[in-house]
């Protein structure tokens, strides 16, 4: 049995090698909810998604987000709606009042469906409304994810963070935002002050992810502020994490990022940018999975390749550098 933490697109993309690697069935894959949005009353998961569509192999592999081919009949209809009503555009953050007024799981993070700052297929929002509509039945979230993965004829065990809110905020320069507005709305351009995991002061993992970090864990070469830090964030999670094997792979050869903010937002929150800033942010882990041209030098294991993720069988050549850091700490 192996863990997978996942969120971003770099641990979705390593997880195309690992079902080579190990049996689909030993794989428990953890996904990040930080920044998970509420809009128009539909809670979106944008980190659980990936995995969700990757594994029902839907996902549109060229921006690695939403479903290949869909249509946005209905995202083009609600811009219309807005320019043809003169209301204005970009996030519509609701009142404080109504952040905690409706259901609890969508805390801290809900928007305007007014000309949705975020491009959502239809198909993709079917979704959204088929997880909405069961929360609303009163379903946990861990169990709604099970049944969509159902639905999507998973081979791997995905799984939410927590059952409880817990909504990434990054201060800026320009105020707070939810994480999705500064990355999405703002592409990250605010300059990074810290980030805050509200809620995650209360929130618990669930059993299912308590269980799943008793087996040997990998991370991914996701964004370890955004990505990760939301689960790091969860009472008993680094402890879990310091009793059982941990590998990690870096985003980073040495200071250039892979993609995505981690350079920006590591800064913001005091990490150094780079390899030996992730290696900062993750004591517990074990042994580090570096890139070959990546000569950061470490104060733990170190297993080399060539780490750069463009298809399957590179996904595959990382994959199987990660079991063999394994099996040193083994």
């Amino acid at each position: 049995m192996v863990t997978f933490l996942a969120g971003g697109t770099g641990t979705p993309k390593l997880l195309q090698g690992a079902t080579r690697v190990w049996e689909p069935g030993s794989i428990t894959v953890v996904g990040n909810t930080g920044d998970d949005v509420e809009i128009g009353g539909h809670l979106v998961c944008p980190d659980v998604d990936t995995v969700l569509f990757w594994g029902g192999d839907v996902l549109d592999r060229e921006t690695w987000w939403g479903i290949h081919g869909d249509t946005t009949a209905t995202h083009d209809e609600l811009d219309r709606l807005a320019s043809a009503a003169g209301l204005e555009t970009g996030p519509r953050y609701l009142p404080d009042e109504a952040q905690t007024a409706g259901r609890r799981i969508a805390n801290w993070r809900r928007f305007s469906g007014v000309a949705e700052f975020l491009e959502i297929g239809d198909r993709d929002r079917a979704v959204h409304i088929t997880r909405t509509s069961l929360l609303d039945e009163g379903r946990s979230l861990t169990d709604v994810t099970r049944t969509l993965a159902d639905a999507f004829d998973l081979s791997v065990d995905l799984v939410p963070m927590s059952d409880d809110p817990v909504a990434t905020i990054v201060h800026t320069d320009a105020g707070p935002l939810h994480f999705q507005e500064y990355w999405v709305a703002r592409r990250a351009a605010p300059t990074v002050e810290d980030v805050e995991f509200r809620g995650a002061d209360r929130a618990t993992p669930t059993q299912a992810v308590t269980d799943a970090l008793s087996e040997p864990v990998v991370i991914g070469p996701s964004n370890p502020v955004t990505s990760i830090g939301p689960m790091l964030a969860l009472s008993g999670v680094e402890a879990a994490l310091q009793g059982t094997p941990v590998v990690a792979v870096s985003p980073f050869v040495e200071d250039e990022v892979f993609s995505g903010p981690a350079a920006e937002l590591m800064d913001g929150v005091g990490y150094e940018p780079g390899t030996a800033g992730v290696a900062a942010a993750y004591p517990f882990a074990d042994v580090f999975v570096l890139d070959d041209a990546d000569e950061t030098d470490l104060d733990r294991e170190v297993v080399r390749t060539d780490t750069r993720i463009e298809n399957g069988d590179d996904a595959e050549r990382v994959a199987l550098a990660c079991r063999s850091a394994l099996e040193t700490v083994r």
